[in-house]
């Protein structure tokens, strides 16, 4: 597995276009770096950039662009809403795929070290990368801003760790950077009902972690205590790795709290959103909606859409798609520009939009690709997905249970099944194109050059284990359409006894997916010079299909009662 990284530079411009593009096209010149995101903003002056690739292509491309941007962009003249202090203000790095928090802060101190020696820019190394714990925090880093830069270097404390320690001609031009390494952070900004600063900027103490100022008699006015080391005390907000600022958008003339999460497992999109619109409502004003800067993972928008679901007492058991629709809804994304999750969701960005897959044809195609011609998909893939038919209908009957009047005590117990079912659903469609995909190797094997000694033992070797993992794809079908008999059983038993024939047809598509898969593994078993390995799995393959069998004959026994029962 390629070591995969991502970068998120921010750039003090969000108006021209050109200036913008100009540095964008310096990063999409690096081969093995992909462009996932540029979102500009007018009000603050500022450009988030998300790019990915491996290690090297990226900070090659990092270092491009800040190059570029040093070049183009005047800081003297830069006037914004967010805080800054450079022409690229900050250059994180974050794990995304089989690499380390460790390797990446490694990777960022090469890169600020670069930038500093080549470029003549100040550059501190913040968050994970830093060398000393007064440079850990980003906004001490920025404290004092473009404005403060000169004097600030000249201070020992604040001697940047690459670069000069001086403000020279270059240094007024390009500012200072901040290079860091850390995890993924959700820019997010909570859309008011008003446009005042000031209680917006309530709204932001009274979340965020580092809270407010204590202050000596007046709340507002009042002088700031400090403690016996000269520190200013604060009041602690409400949420953790959370910080924030109020601040006003002419663009959409409205004011915003603007929130930077920067541990999502801490506290959450959709939780940091709840305690705004609570803290709104106390201070006399209402949350209309919000804005996501930038890009999201994809679990966070699922677990924003369970947590509105819930809330309502519905099943959160519904399709992915279903989930970011309702999250989009929830926290109110499209209130000043459309959403769209292709756009915004990172996992949904790094797709390989090259890659075709045989899930995302319609039912027709899906047909008519495997009545064509061609071996694959055959009898593997067509067992997989009639698997995932019959666990798409036990989840819908479990989500029509959870949704039956006068049930509403038993929504939670209906959600969980329809949960497990969504699951396995999307287990048995991801193995409708891996049991494909496991086809095609065997046949690029089987395609080795077998001239030499070497070559023909290098094709033996590949053949053999292409053909176990061509085993073990049907094998993962027969276990995960058995599950899904689990789920059908509970359906029959305690579900909605109209849609118990529904249960009956999920129960036969998943019977089928398990037989049909131990055909696919017997068969690639066949071949094996590794009988005991060939062996063991027919052997618990059988023990699948037999108790499918028995479990098929249970689901139908209730199935027909039911029916009969309903006949009466």
């Amino acid at each position: 597995m390629n070591q995969l990284i991502e970068c998120v530079p921010n750039f003090s411009e969000g108006s021209d276009m050109g200036i913008i593009r100009q540095i964008t096209g310096q990063i999409e010149s690096v081969e093995g770096v992909r462009l996932l995101d540029v979102d500009p903003g007018k009000a603050t002056n500022r450009t988030v950039v998300t790019f990915v690739g491996e290690p090297e292509a990226v900070l090659e491309a990092a270092f491009r662009a800040v190059r570029k941007a040093s070049e183009i962009i005047d800081m003297r003249f830069h006037r914004g809403e967010h805080p800054r202090f450079g022409a690229t203000d900050v250059c994180p790095l974050v794990p995304i795929r089989g690499i380390s928090m460790e390797e990446v802060a490694g990777y960022a101190r090469k890169l600020a070290q670069r930038i500093g020696e080549e470029l003549g820019i100040p550059v501190y190394c913040y968050e994970n990368a830093a060398f000393t714990e007064e440079h850990r925090n980003l906004a001490s880093c920025r404290a004092g801003e473009y404005e403060g830069l000169a004097e600030k270097i000249r201070d020992p404390k604040w001697k940047p760790d690459f670069g000069p320690a001086e403000f020279t001609p270059q240094v007024a031009l390009s500012g200072a950077t901040a290079v860091g390494a850390r995890d993924f952070l959700v820019a997010y900004n909570i859309n008011l009902n008003t446009t005042s600063v000031r209680r917006a900027n309530a709204v932001a103490y009274d979340i965020r972690e580092k809270g407010r100022p204590l202050r000596e008699g007046h709340p507002v006015t009042g002088k700031i205590k400090k403690d016996e080391n000269g520190e200013e005390i604060y009041i602690p907000g409400a949420l953790k790795a959370c910080k924030a600022i109020g601040w006003y958008i002419e663009e959409y003339g409205i004011a915003q709290v603007s929130v930077n999460l920067t541990n999502i497992r801490i506290t959450p999109v959709h939780i940091a959103f709840e305690e705004a619109c609570r803290k709104a409502e106390q201070r006399g004003m209402r949350v209309t909606g919000s804005e996501l800067v930038g890009l999201i993972p994809l679990q966070a928008m699922l677990d924003a859409g369970k947590y509105f679901l819930r809330k309502q007492k519905r099943s959160t058991g519904v399709a992915e798609s279903e989930l970011i629709k309702i999250a989009v809804r929830s926290l109110g994304l499209d209130d000043l520009k459309p959403f769209n999750p292709k756009e915004k969701i990172i996992e949904y960005l790094l797709e390989d939009p090259s890659e075709k897959k045989l899930i995302d044809l319609s039912v027709r195609g899906f047909a008519d690709e495997t009545a064509s011609e061609s071996p694959a998909p055959g009898g593997g893939s067509i067992s997989a997905a009639v698997g995932a038919l019959g666990a798409a209908l036990g989840t819908m009957v479990a989500n029509l249970s959870s949704h039956k009047a006068g049930w509403d005590e038993r929504w939670e117990e209906f959600s969980e099944w329809a949960e497990k079912g969504q699951h396995l659903k999307d287990e048995l469609l991801f193995l409708v194109d891996e049991d494909t995909h496991a086809f095609n190797r065997i046949m690029a094997a089987f395609g080795m050059p077998k001239k030499t000694g070497d070559e023909i033992l290098a094709r033996k070797n590949a053949i053999e284990e292409a053909s176990k993992y061509a085993i073990q794809i049907p094998y993962r079908v027969m276990g995960k359409a058995l599950q899904t008999m689990d789920a059908l059983k509970a359906m029959a038993e305690r579900g909605l006894s109209a849609s118990v024939s529904d249960v009956g047809v999920g129960t036969l598509c998943a019977r089928t997916a398990v037989m049909g898969a131990y055909l696919n593994v017997k068969i690639n078993a066949s071949g094996l010079d590794d009988r005991a390995f060939a062996e063991r799995m027919i052997r618990e393959g059988s023990a699948l299909e037999q108790k499918a069998k028995e479990t098929e004959q249970k689901i139908l026994e209730i199935v027909e009662k039911k029916i009969k029962g309903e006949k009466k």
